[in-house]
Parts: structure tokens; sequence; C-alpha cells
């Protein structure tokens, strides 16, 4: 089952029932889109993703996602996967964008490296982020990650695959 982890300001739980229009709107807003580089899915497509992975993820331990709280307030969203991007395991994370600017994005990815070495035994992990995502891209250079390659969408937008060890303090 996918744990739950605590930073300094950080609660990472497990979604609940009661938090999909948290994850709905984080993920129906326009900005946090822009900056993940995909379009604005329709609502009732995210409704059944939330619904996804409470009854398919969780249940057949395919991966650890989380909602992100501060304070007990909804701040994001995160997830540690094998995808199709990486010949590995990509974080994925998206905060609301009230909480941008706070130094979260830093202490989510410092708290899920942590539970990536500590308890998936991870060696590295990846990270794909938007060429003009300049907060983002400076916080992964900040933390050690490395540019691996840049990846040209079919709509010729481009998002940088960023690598960082796990064994490496961050």
């Amino acid at each position: 089952m996918t744990p739950e982890l605590h930073t300094e300001r950080i609660d990472f739980v497990p979604y609940r029932p009661e938090d999909e229009d948290h994850f709905v709107a984080l993920l129906r807003d326009e900005e946090v889109c822009r900056w993940m580089g995909q379009d604005r899915v329709p609502e009732e497509d995210i409704r059944t993703l939330f619904r996804a992975i409470l009854t398919e993820v969780y249940p057949k331990r395919m991966f650890d996602v989380w909602g992100l709280w501060c304070d007990g307030a909804y701040v994001g969203h995160a997830e540690i996967k094998k995808t199709g991007n990486v010949d590995g395991h990509e974080l994925v994370t998206a905060l609301v964008p009230g909480h941008w600017g706070r130094g979260l994005g830093t202490e989510v990815v410092r708290g899920l490296l942590r539970h990536a070495a500590d308890n998936l035994g991870l060696k590295e992990a990846y990270g794909m982020v938007g060429a003009e995502n300049a907060a983002s891209l400076a916080m992964c250079r900040r933390l050690g990650f490395r540019h691996v390659r840049d990846v040209v969408g079919d709509d010729g937008t481009v998002t940088r695959m960023v690598v960082i060890s796990t064994t490496e303090p961050v």
C-alpha cells in the first residue's frame, strides 16, 4: 500500500474519495497544465482517472501516488512510477499555483527521493520538465538533477528529461 510520508511541512497522504474535487481542480488548472506540458483534459476524464487511482492503482499496488497537504490544505499531487517516458521510475509532481514559490516543490522532490531510495530501493529517478519551466528546471539543478536529453513532442514542445542518483543526499 502507498505509505503516508511526512517532510517538515508536507504530509503525503494516499488519496481518499473526499479528495476528488481537489485533484480535479489541480489537473484542470490552466497554469498547471501549461507547465506540465499537457492540454486541459475534460473534467469527467479527470474524475475517471481519480477513481482509477482508488479502484485500480492502490488495490493492485501499481505505483505510489499521493495528495500533498500543508497545514491541512491541499497543495498538490505527487507520484513515483514506471512510465514510457524513461527507462526507470519517474517522479511526477504538481503544486496548486497559490503555493508556488514557497520551496514546497523542493521539499516534495526531496521527500520523493528519500522514499525512492529508502523504501523502493531505487538507485536513480527521472523527471520530465517543460523546457520553458525555468523555475522547475532551476530547482532540479539545485537538487543535483542532470540533463539527459530533450524530448520534442508532436506539437514541437520541448521537455527536458533529467535524472538524479537517489544515493546522494539532496
